[in-house]
């Protein structure tokens, strides 16, 4: 299908993502009590409705579907945020209603497309839907992706989404995008005589996912198996057959090693030169188990970035401000 065709006929086989960037009280309001106001948007749009995990102050919120089945959504949203605003100025003397804000999450090899020459395909969107439009000047931290934000009435945001999504379908991005992730509340955390405490107020609460990413970032794998004298790189020495090791990942870290959609495994395997397999959770079993096959010295070195990428996994959950060693 032609992505031009997508305004005059709605777009019905054309599937898209659109990402959001909503802080916490707004997800809050779109999850309503018990998950029913997003089980119902579900629903009753068609589309997909994913909400990223965490205990950031901000959430990223998913949109997956034919284009009308994401209309449908971003109307329920648009809708559902004019309620609150309604809600919160029944309770207050202000008079003036402030318009609805909703932030997009394009990738910035887009954005060009969206602004267009000199402004000009920005300026047409703001004309015809009677939304404001922003694209943000910088990438957001760790990303190729930008904020866009839309401001209007319901109505308007609904007709500036359609004419983005045609945007995007007819400009696709270019080269790889790095998805932004909204980071967690950073709480100080403190490394103390092997174990891990977070600062809550004037206290040090122990930590124990923190304890268990340190304790095992400090078993660190030396290059070099015992009895092996050469160099533990894969590729330089061949010979050695191939053997298997087995480690054993408490179930809630076993995503770091992993990586979003399988990369950082994916790099390790690569770089190790090393098979390596993740069991299927066992029920009733808090690990799992990792199996790495190869060369003594594929298998070290294997077994040497997975201890590294805990480490790095426990240095971004640290505050090096806070930190001290015992």
């Amino acid at each position: 299908m032609e992505p031009t065709k997508v305004q005059s006929e709605g777009g019905l086989n054309v599937t898209l993502t659109i990402r959001l960037l909503m802080h916490g009280k707004e997800v809050g309001s779109i999850i309503g009590k018990k998950g029913e106001t997003v089980k119902k948007m579900r629903e009753e749009s068609g589309a997909r409705i994913n909400i990223s995990e965490g205990n950031c102050p901000e959430r990223i919120v998913t949109i997956t579907g034919p284009t009308d089945t994401i209309f449908k959504a971003f109307a329920m949203i648009a809708y559902k945020f004019e309620e609150d605003i309604l809600n919160s100025m029944s309770n207050s003397p202000a008079t003036s209603k402030p318009p609805v804000t909703l932030r997009l999450v394009v990738p910035a090899s887009q954005c060009g497309s969206l602004i267009g020459k000199g402004g000009s395909k920005i300026k047409e969107i703001r004309e015809s839907t009677g939304a404001q439009v922003q694209v943000a000047g910088d990438m957001l931290p760790n990303s190729t992706e930008r904020a866009v934000t839309i401001s209007g009435t319901p109505e308007a945001i609904i007709q500036c989404v359609k004419q983005i999504c045609v945007v995007m379908l007819e400009s696709p991005p270019k080269g790889a995008t790095i998805p932004y992730r909204p980071k967690p509340a950073s709480t100080p955390v403190i490394f103390s005589g092997g174990q891990a405490y977070t600062i809550q107020g004037q206290y040090a609460i122990p930590h124990p996912d923190l304890t268990k990413l340190h304790q095992l970032a400090m078993q660190q794998t030396p290059f070099t198996p015992l009895g092996q004298t050469t160099p533990a790189f894969p590729g330089l020495d061949a010979s050695p057959p191939a053997s298997t090791h087995e480690l054993t990942i408490p179930n809630d870290l076993i995503g770091c090693i992993i990586g979003r959609q399988g990369t950082k495994i994916n790099e390790i395997r690569q770089m190790s030169g090393a098979q390596i397999k993740i069991a299927n959770a066992m029920e009733g079993s808090s690990e799992r188990q990792i199996t790495i096959t190869g060369t003594p010295a594929n298998i070290s070195l294997a077994q040497y970035l997975i201890n590294a990428r805990f480490r790095d996994v426990a240095a971004m959950w640290n505050d090096p401000s806070a930190m001290t060693t015992s």
